[in-house]
């Protein structure tokens, strides 16, 4: 019995051990993780269940790790953005190694990475889960604007709370809301807190003397045409004014101005005025990766659209918002990559030919109110991939419910412990297999 008690304390200790920074003296790992984000967690766990936990190593500088889509929520006044936020420490699947360090350089020609600490990790099998790079830096006036009221951005959580004050502050005038001329995360982000703002001064009775204004740099409203049409009829009803190749290149926050670049009429600018504005920041790649021998043109990770796996080397894979799939980049889109690069990594661990695809699922909720959601669900080539077998381009209470208390759970819960990889499965039991 002492030995049973003793041997429990022992593992205890073990993998407190393991998840620590800076203990781990180890520097080879069967399966090395790079970044502790929905990506990184979700196959950290599940290579631990596939190698064990003491093969498995994850490289995440960062204390707190953030659910990320709530923070719509939160920028609109319903959510806090505690609420969005777990140490790191608590997501890491117990046991695995926890290098809390910058990724430096990659050396895949030797199966090697560096960290900013100056460790070097050798490893069999790499998972490249680096997310992307907000550069708010790219728009002339920030971030030092963000000093200033008036202006927010939902896409970090300095500035979430921000988007609140300038909304609950806001008394007459433009309210402004932006969309960059580069690849984001959630693509449908820039115009929900548009449509919660129109809802919140709807409900607060200042709607009358606000002029709500959707600046986006794309040529569409939304990417796939089933739910543009829907949203259209949304702002046309609303009242709202959208402009579209309008891309934000300055924010003089003194002056409450903001100054688009027309990108259809190079060299022509224009100057709005706001009492309001919401920025979206322009995005890019990891800057470790770019110049790397990993990365395709653009910085991106250049892996199989099919299969995750990297294009030249074998033992490399991605998933989620660094690498370049042609699909929205959204935590739901890691949901069902991550089922694929399990199944992926499994196959070439047994010498065997990977066997799944993935078909550039992702998902959207678009928050359209404060108790309504539209949600979007799509494939590679922009095909509606519903689960629900009811027309999900009309606005939704159960949706928005989901959205707001159902998809955290399964986040944390599901996801992040390796657990979830999309509601494929569902979808072919609701629609009797025929999807």
């Amino acid at each position: 019995m002492i030995w049973g008690t003793t041997k429990k304390v022992f593992s205890v200790i073990n993998s407190h051990i393991h998840t620590s920074s800076g203990l781990a003296s180890k520097d080879h790992y069967k399966v090395l993780v790079l970044g502790g984000g929905s990506g990184g967690i979700t196959m950290a766990a599940r290579m631990k269940r596939k190698v064990g936990a003491e093969n498995v190593a994850i490289v995440e500088p960062s204390e707190m790790h953030y659910y990320q889509p709530i923070w719509t929520l939160v920028g609109a006044g319903s959510k806090n953005v505690a609420s969005s936020g777990r140490p790191t420490a608590s997501v890491i699947p117990s046991g695995v190694t926890w290098v809390k360090s910058k990724v430096a350089e990659l050396n895949p020609e030797n199966n090697t990475v560096h960290t900013d600490s100056g460790k070097k990790i050798s490893y069999d099998y790499l998972i490249v889960a680096l997310g992307l790079e907000l550069h708010y830096e790219k728009i002339k006036g920030l971030p030092e604007g963000f000093e200033h009221p008036k202006i927010g951005s939902n896409y970090s959580v300095e500035t979430v709370e921000k988007t609140w004050n300038a909304l609950k502050n806001f008394k007459e005038g433009n309210a402004l809301f932006t969309f960059p001329n580069t690849p984001v995360k959630c693509a449908g982000a820039p115009q929900k807190i548009m449509y919660l703002s129109d809802a919140f001064l709807r409900k607060t009775g200042k709607r009358s003397k606000a002029n709500i204004i959707y600046n986006t740099s794309l040529p569409v409203l939304f990417g796939v045409k089933k739910y543009a049409d829907a949203l259209w009829e949304i702002v046309k009803k609303r009242d709202l004014n959208v402009n579209l190749r309008h891309n934000l290149i300055e924010v003089r926050a003194d002056k409450q101005e903001a100054v688009f670049e027309n990108l259809d009429k190079p060299g022509e600018t224009e100057v709005y005025k706001y009492d309001m504005i919401h920025v979206t920041p322009p995005m890019g790649p990891p800057a470790v990766l770019k110049g790397s021998s990993l990365d395709d043109e653009a910085g991106w990770l250049d892996v199989n659209k099919s299969t995750l796996q990297h294009k030249t080397y074998a033992n490399v894979f991605g998933i989620g918002d660094c690498t370049n799939l042609p699909t929205s980049k959204t935590a739901a889109a890691v949901a069902a990559q991550s089922a694929v690069l399990d199944r992926t990594v499994s196959r070439i661990l047994k010498k065997q030919t990977p066997d799944k695809t993935y078909d550039g699922y992702t998902s959207c909720p678009l928050v359209t109110s404060y108790n309504t959601v539209i949600l979007a669900e799509f494939d590679y080539d922009g095909q509606p991939l519903e689960t629900f077998p009811v027309d999900q381009s009309k606005e939704s209470r159960v949706m928005y419910h989901m959205k707001a208390d159902i998809m955290p759970h399964l986040y944390w819960h599901g996801l992040l412990k390796g657990l979830w990889g999309g509601p494929g499965p569902y979808r072919t039991i609701m629609h009797l297999g025929m999807k």
